[in-house]
């Protein structure tokens, strides 16, 4: 646990709405310990209400007060303690915060208003509370990620069940010295510091799942296989022999029958035959229903083994557990699956959301260099289309941290980029129209891999996609120069391409034209019109694309 032991045990923070009272209550006498709330301490060392000094004195005064009233509470509360929904906008709160156990509880704009409505006025919803949640949300959820070492949503749940939720973080395995974020103070040289507890982010829809990122996460992968699977296929490339025989003793000293079986590694897992001697290794073996596939490995991996358990059966148990930064922040999470043909990249698959995802952040120490650095693309693209404070990360030391396996700055690039994917998959599974997003660079990047005959990284490509789509765009009047400019600069910084040096432009046009994303023969490009404000520009002129191609021709 990562609290100081002079403060909180647990600090609750979140929108208005979101239940950070009536969970922490619940939370608070299970633990025996007092519960205090920061508009409570404000009401009562300014004795009037919190409407009341938003209409008299403004909101700028309040926020004075509300600061230091939390700055007390940090210091003398040893219970559970109740943030204002925006405390944490003060610099000098989310430097306080560092060291706690900081829980973000999360909610959306329908349950948040409804529970607002029951619970009397604030003054930051009046108006169109839906239209002020989503605005305030949109400024305010970064900051609550950032501060926070574990977020857990609350929209359509029981306050008791969301209680239960956040205690077990409490009691989440500590096994290393890794912080939660990059605002958390430094490990003493004298003897190493608790880890920060896994962070939980909750993939929403009709199945939900989490993605639990930290340290150590064996017992996660066998939670998440559950009770009722007698069965686990345990998939994984050669590489990973030890780590898979390190799961399957886990699996099997809990009772469960494991079969572990090689793939090749990288894309050439990704082809019916592969498939077809899994289906015939699961017929075999008798596995039913109940029973649970684990795929463990890159983003290749679990594209194939995915398809794999979303066909046996018409659908069994799939847990993820990626070992590469690439899997983690991008196949491993939506729930899509798929192999390729000789026709393009990914053509064949399903959607075939996973029971959850574990992402071992331990496994990042051994992972080469050059496939590091290319998992960032995608992390980079997270940034480019939805949350900036991805690339401000990455340019606060050159990308230095970004590179280095362990660093904080890694795991908040890690759990931004997930964040980002979760909330887009959520909303839209089957890319029916936001999701599409996620396809930032990549209409460019399958035709450099088609193109090149999968012998590229997928992040490399994506790189050089993400600048395309940057010089398309400028070309096509949406994003300024200095979109493009921050495009190359970010990547080039990560030492990622962000050219193509081979003159095949015809080929590279015939391999977008059959890309997923084309419609009735038409090319559709994710683009920008600055960061995090992404559009589809449909049917680009050639001379557009032509001036594209020219900026990124190496």
């Amino acid at each position: 646990m990562a609290h100081s032991r002079t403060g909180p045990r647990l600090i609750l923070v979140g929108p208005p709405g979101a239940g950070k009272t009536t969970v922490g209550e619940l939370v608070a006498a299970t633990l025996g310990v007092p519960l205090r709330d920061s508009d409570a301490e404000v009401e009562r060392l300014a004795g009037t209400s919190v409407p009341e000094i938003f209409r008299t004195r403004g909101e700028g005064e309040f926020r004075v007060l509300e600061h230091d009233a939390v700055t007390r509470l940090l210091s003398e509360h040893d219970g559970v303690l109740a943030l204002g929904g925006g405390a944490v906008l003060h610099p000098g709160t989310q430097a306080a915060l560092a060291g706690h156990h900081v829980v973000f509880l999360d909610v959306d704009a329908d349950h948040a208003v409804a529970r607002v409505a029951r619970s009397g006025a604030r003054p930051l919803l009046e108006g169109d509370p839906t239209a002020r949640f989503e605005a305030l949300m949109t400024a305010r959820r970064p900051v609550y990620e950032r501060v926070a070492t574990v977020r857990v949503v609350t929209g359509g749940r029981t306050a008791e069940d969301v209680a239960a939720e956040v205690l077990r973080t409490l009691a989440a395995p500590v096994t290393s010295a890794a912080p939660a974020t990059s605002a958390a103070p430094a490990a003493p040289t004298t003897s190493p510091a608790p880890a920060a507890p896994a962070t939980r982010i909750t993939v929403s829809g009709a199945a939900p799942y989490d993605v639990v990122v930290g340290h150590g996460l064996d017992r996660e992968v066998l939670d998440l296989v559950g009770p009722d699977a007698s069965r686990v296929l345990l998939v994984h490339p050669a590489a990973l022999a030890g780590r898979a025989e390190a799961l399957r003793t886990e699996l099997a000293t809990a009772g469960r029958t494991v079969v572990t079986h090689e793939v090749p590694d990288a894309e050439s897992a990704k082809t019916l035959d592969v498939v077809a001697g899994c289906w015939d290794l699961l017929g075999e073996r008798r596995f039913g229903r109940d029973d649970a596939v684990v795929a463990l490995g890159g983003g290749a991996t679990t594209d194939m083994a995915g398809f794999v358990a979303a066909t046996w059966l018409r659908g069994i148990r799939l847990v993820n557990v990626p070992t590469t930064l690439l899997g983690m922040v991008d196949a491993a999470v939506g729930g899509k699956t798929g192999i390729n043909t000789a026709a393009g990249k990914n053509l064949v698959g399903s959607f075939h959301p996973p029971a959850g995802v574990v992402c071992d952040l331990d496994a990042l120490q051994t992972l080469p260099a050059e496939d590091l650095r290319a998992g960032l693309a995608e992390v980079v693209k997270c940034g480019l289309i939805a949350d900036e404070e991805i690339l401000r990360l990455v340019e606060a030391d050159g990308g230095a941290a970004a590179l280095r396996p362990g660093s904080p700055v890694l795991r908040e690039l890690v759990e931004r980029a997930v964040a980002v994917k979760a909330r887009v998959v959520g909303a839209d599974l089957r890319e029916a129209g936001l999701r599409e997003i996620l396809n930032y660079g990549h209409t460019f990047a399958h035709a450099i891999e088609r193109t090149e005959g999968y012998t590229w990284r997928h992040g490399d490509a994506v790189a050089v996609g993400m600048v395309f789509a940057a010089e398309l765009a400028h070309a096509a009047g949406h994003l300024d120069e200095t979109g493009v400019r921050r495009h190359r600069a970010v990547l080039e910084s990560l030492g990622l391409p962000t050219a193509y040096g081979e003159d095949r432009w015809p080929d590279l046009l015939d391999a977008m034209a059959s890309d997923k994303k084309v419609r009735g023969s038409t090319l559709r490009f994710v683009v920008l019109d600055a960061v995090g404000r992404p559009t589809v520009l449909r049917g680009p002129a050639p001379e557009q694309l032509e001036a594209a191609w020219a900026a990124v021709r190496g």
